[in-house]
């Protein structure tokens, strides 16, 4: 039997560090406060999280930094949200966002994460998920204070770099002119 929706999200798009995430979600109840993930305190991303997991079938992806600088961030999400269609089975596909980076049978909608609960729970399980692995590479690598910034390009993580050079799960891919400046003076 199909379901009715599966909704999808991603985090990690836009960090210089870490995985890119994407998370697909089928509901089997309802669930009390889900929301866009960026609009909850991780305490309470946390807690939906585990609700979530319980509450729903789904199925989550994850890109490397070496993955999105050899193949880049569309091919990535393309194969992800493909991947999520393979293994969650459903009447419809809703992805957060614009486009379906060429993806068939995928509806988009753009700030869907705040107003679907399927699309809110994949925000939470992408965020979640996104936001644990790169706390475990803050044990690994810790003065580029990941668990600070989550790989966000801040003033602290780039001044990181500068000082660093790149480590593993860094895209250099990622053109920052603030990087670019300094490591060519």
């Amino acid at each position: 039997m199909k379901n009715n929706l599966c909704g999808i999200d991603e985090a990690g798009r836009g960090p210089i560090a870490g995985d890119l995430v994407i998370a697909g979600c089928i509901l089997h109840s309802k669930i009390e406060g889900l929301n866009d993930s960026k609009k909850l305190s991780e305490k309470k991303r946390e807690i939906l999280y585990e609700q979530i997991i319980k509450n729903s079938t789904y199925h989550i992806v994850k890109f490397s930094a070496k993955n999105i600088d050899d193949n880049g961030i569309s091919k990535c999400l393309a194969s992800g949200l493909t991947e999520i269609m393979d293994n969650l089975e459903s009447d419809e596909y809703l992805f957060d966002g614009n486009t379906t980076f060429g993806v068939k049978n995928l509806d988009t909608m753009v700030k869907a994460d705040g107003k679907i609960p399927e699309v809110s729970a994949a925000s939470i399980l992408a965020k979640v998920t996104h936001d644990r692995d790169i706390i475990k590479e803050s044990v690994k690598y810790p003065q580029y204070h990941f668990e600070k910034h989550k790989g966000y390009g801040t003033a602290l993580h780039i001044e990181m770099i500068k000082k660093y050079g790149y480590c593993n799960i860094h895209r250099k891919s990622y053109k920052l002119k603030a990087l670019e400046k300094s490591l060519f003076e």
